[in-house]
């Protein structure tokens, strides 16, 4: 299998790449960037000049200072045939050791020495160990596969000239990374955790995340099991990620045998809890009959309930148990639970941050050549946007509140938004309600809980978002003032939607409900700190300011939405073609998966593809391929995905190898192998995904020895 080939940034300031990550490293917070690879040119002609250059690299292995060396050592022979006008003379693998918060430096001369060394926050230099060694190793496999595409090309736009290699391509190489794993599991809370946690344990964090996701990427269940077999011995909290693994295999029975015995010992681990509510979730949605359907929500409910109290401040046991009340069709507990949901910032992976280059070089490999692919960057950058799209906020939330919003629009899609502003009226103290009622004596309920401490009035939360911006988390003022601007410009962005002059935008816009700030600010200005103006609102609750600006969101969303799919209708009527640019489509393709249409969003995705290629709108059309067992046209777009991400230096996304796993488990390798064959492009193209499907066998994966 030929290396993706090497992009190359050139430096405007001779080292200033390696001084910009020395510069950043005080900042870092997550398991750090990808790794940075620096090398000195030489011209032939002028052996006195030096030109700087980089790039970026994951998944290489990163066990010793000779592996790296090694690679660095592949970089000499790249030049296919061609005469060099410039020789590699030196070269600096920088890699992150994200537990001891060091970065591990190799400097090789060509010819000549290796010289090993690490830096710390400071920039002061450090002898390497063999300790520090193992934890590099460890934290590269994560980064390999935590900072991977997942097939829509949206994390290999954001830095650019990342080559991504497989840190783990047999058995002999899992071994390794399980081994290290072993020996570093208890440390794995230091390495932080995923967006939606709000503090690390010995169960959540990246180490524990990463190795989730290899076992579900290469089912490589048997392993799993018998590494968190080891570990539960010397904590009852592994059998959590034991029982994970389990139901991944489909072996739900040892799984709630673990879960239910580990329980007896610790009968407030949260995330046993949460693990048994979201199987039962899943048990119910394929229940025979609406009572066994009925049954296991109610005992869902009871886990997810439990877990709420073990972990309060989690996001993620309020979020599950919202989820159950969804199931359950129980709306205005579902909104209750949302709106007691601890929200907290994003926080991103951890890119580098590098000066302007002066000159970038993104080679193709002939190897990667499909020319609907080769036209994409072209066709990108000619092509007209509606602003009105280009402004949908919910497009940019991550984290809790990406979550929180999927919750929002689930309910949105099942009852409808009329449906949902009744709810909403019903759960939460609105505007109006506020003002009639402000002035009248109230008497509290005394039992107090997350969702009535509200009425109390709860101290101002921090600051959060769900991409560190103050668009995601709205203050009431901002919610009044954006309503007055949204009357300004409901017909500019109504024109900007329409062609024809019609539209049929028949939401209703949700008026603000009360915060507690607002109730705090208003006793403030009476003089006292009694709340005695909610006289008959004492069993409503105080929506929290988040959870108001989400509706707002939601609103817009539903309104281009809504606007898109009258004058769709339109032009069907009249039998005229309705345009909008590739890009245009492919927004509203996000948009309509985003309010959980799928119909509507392939149907957009289709219309994006059938003018130029788009990961994304292909990668949104595979899901609905998968889930419809649909062999053909998953194969079809699995190979476009693999192609182009190879294109782009990537050689690895989990997702898409998870993909042709799954296919070879339930199709075969030798009927997957042939349909990949039978596919109309070229032999170069069809092998990059061959390859995917020859780690299969590697890992002897179900289907493969048939």
């Amino acid at each position: 299998m030929v290396a993706p080939a090497v992009p190359e940034i050139t430096e405007e300031v001779l080292h200033e790449s390696i001084d910009a990550r020395t510069d950043s490293l005080i900042a870092l917070r997550e398991l750090g960037p990808p790794d940075l690879v620096h090398l000195l040119r030489q011209p032939v002609r002028n052996p006195g000049k030096h030109i700087g250059v980089y790039h970026h690299v994951t998944g290489v292995d990163a066990s010793s200072s000779a592996s790296l060396a090694a690679y660095i050592n592949t970089l000499t022979y790249r030049e296919h045939g061609q005469p060099a006008t410039t020789k590699i003379v030196e070269g600096l693998y920088c890699c992150y050791n994200a537990f001891s918060r060091l970065d591990m430096r190799v400097h090789v001369t060509i010819p000549g020495t290796v010289e090993s060394y690490c830096v710390d926050e400071r920039g002061e230099k450090k002898k390497t160990t063999d300790e520090l060694w193992l934890e590099t190793y460890l934290c590269s496999v994560l980064r390999a596969y935590s900072y991977a595409d997942d097939g829509s090309g949206e994390t290999i736009r954001k830095i650019m000239g990342v080559r991504r290699f497989n840190p783990v391509t047999n058995t002999e190489t899992e071994h390794k990374f399980l081994s290290a794993a072993e020996q570093l599991f208890f440390k794995g809370w230091q390495l932080g955790s995923d967006a939606v946690v709000q503090v690390p344990t010995t169960v959540s964090n990246h180490l524990t995340a990463g190795l989730l996701k290899y076992f579900h990427t290469t089912g490589r269940y048997a392993s799993g099991v018998n590494l968190f077999e080891k570990l539960r011995t010397q904590n009852v909290e592994v059998s959590s990620l034991l029982a994970k693994v389990l139901f991944m295999g489909n072996e739900e029975v040892d799984a709630v045998r673990v879960l239910h015995e580990a329980l007896k010992e610790s009968p407030m681990d949260y995330v046993m809890l949460d693990t048994q509510a979201e199987f039962l979730l899943k048990k119910a949605e394929t229940a025979a009959t609406p009572e066994q359907r009925e049954e296991r929500l109610r005992m869902a409910l009871g886990c997810a309930d439990r877990s709420t109290i073990a972990a309060p401040s989690e996001f993620g046991t309020w979020a599950r148990l919202a989820q159950v009340y969804v199931a359950m069709e129980d709306w205005e507990n579902a909104l209750t639970i949302l709106n007691s949901c601890p929200m907290f910032n994003y926080q991103d992976k951890d890119a580098p941050v590098m000066p302007e280059p002066k000159d970038i070089y993104l080679p193709t490999l002939p190897e990667t050549r499909l020319d609907e692919i080769d036209s994409e960057p072209e066709a990108r950058y000619s092509e007209q946007i509606d602003p009105s799209l280009l402004n949908l906020r919910a497009a940019n939330y991550r984290g809790t509140f990406k979550q929180a919003y999927s919750l929002l629009t689930e309910m949105t899609a099942k009852i409808g938004w009329d449906q949902l502003l009744k709810i909403r009226s019903n759960v939460f103290v609105m505007e109006d309600e506020y003002r009639n009622e402000r002035q009248e004596p109230v008497s509290y309920p005394t039992k107090r809980n997350a969702s009535t401490d509200a009425l109390r009035g709860t101290p101002d939360l921090p600051p959060t978002n769900g991409d560190a911006t103050d668009d995601e988390v709205t203050g009431k003022d901002e919610v009044a003032s954006e309503k007055s601007k949204q009357d300004d410009a409901d017909s500019a962005n109504t024109s900007n939607l329409t062609t024809n002059g019609q539209t049929n935008d028949n939401l209703e816009r949700p008026s603000s409900a009360v915060d507690p700030g607002d109730v705090k600010k208003s006793d403030g200005e009476n003089g006292s700190n009694e709340d005695g103006h909610l006289s008959r609102l004492n069993n409503k609750r105080l929506c929290e300011r988040w959870l108001d600006s989400l509706f707002m969101v939601l609103y817009e969303d539903l309104r281009v939405y809504t606007i898109w799919r009258t004058q769709m209708a339109q032009y069907r009527a009249q039998s005229m073609q309705y345009k909008k640019s590739a890009e245009e489509w492919e927004l509203l393709g996000s948009l309509a998966e985003r309010l959980q249409h799928t119909d509507e969003a392939v149907e957009a995705y289709r219309a994006c593809l059938s003018q130029r290629f788009s990961p994304k709108a292909l990668s949104g059309i595979l899901k609905v391929f998968e889930k419809n067992k649909n062999t053909r046209e998953t194969v079809a777009a699995t190979i476009r995905l693999v192609t182009w991400q190879y294109r782009w230096y990537s050689e690895f996304s989990p997702e898409l190898l998870h993909t042709i796993r799954t296919l070879i488990e339930d199709e075969g390798a030798v009927k997957v192998r042939s349909i990949i064959q039978a596919t109309n492009l070229p032999q170069n193209v069809l092998d990059l995904t061959h390859h995917y499907a020859a780690l299969c066998a590697t890992f002897r994966s179900s289907g493969t020895d048939g």
